[in-house]
């Protein structure tokens, strides 16, 4: 039941911050286009519920030839593959707007845990094989994992981060996710590194 609700909340909280935030996303489309000339946004394969992939939907904050070597993680604001826009897009999380649609369409949840490309779920089951687990509830747009751990940029965080994400799959609740929720908008809101 708590899970029927939690969809429920979900589609109904997105559908409600999509009206809300579109002047946010308009602005946000308007400076990307107007930065460089390229794509406002960007959508990239990751893992979800059950194992299956599904499009994740960002406002693109990196220059659109960024991976033009492989895969590789954003080494947060001394990236230089971001662009200005995207440095401010990523440090107010702006650039993860676009998520409330995959949240609207059943992709997503607000709080779950952060899904990962297969690529590098890949180099992490070569580590810890308990990341499957995750596969039993659907990925958040923010997680347990993210206030405490923040963006992953080396493995040893991403196997930190995965230890706080099976913490939550076995303690997750409707009031430990308003508790998450509640946290990270004060964290946006006051300007937190994470």
């Amino acid at each position: 039941m708590g899970d029927y609700i939690k969809r429920i909340l979900d589609f109904i909280i997105a559908a409600i911050s999509i009206i809300v935030f579109s002047p946010l996303f308009l602005i946000c489309f308007i400076a990307i286009r107007m930065e460089d000339g390229g794509p406002a946004t960007f959508s990239q394969e990751r893992i979800g519920k059950g194992g299956k992939p599904f499009m994740i939907y960002k406002f693109r904050s990196m220059r659109v030839d960024a991976e033009k070597d492989g895969p590789a993680l954003c080494q947060n604001e001394n990236d230089n593959r971001l662009t200005k826009v995207g440095k401010f897009l990523r440090a107010h999380h702006l650039d993860e707007l676009p998520q409330l649609w995959n949240v609207l369409k059943g992709d997503m949840s607000f709080i779950g845990y952060r899904p990962e490309r297969k690529y590098f779920i890949d180099k992490i089951m070569e580590h810890d094989t308990r990341y499957e687990l995750l596969y039993k509830i659907r990925p958040g747009v923010t997680s347990y994992a993210t206030l405490y751990n923040g963006y992953t940029d080396t493995m040893e965080k991403m196997l930190k981060r995965l230890e706080l994400d099976l913490y939550y799959l076995e303690h997750h609740s409707l009031r430990m996710d308003f508790t998450i929720l509640v946290k990270t908008f004060v964290s946006i809101v006051f300007g937190k590194k994470f």
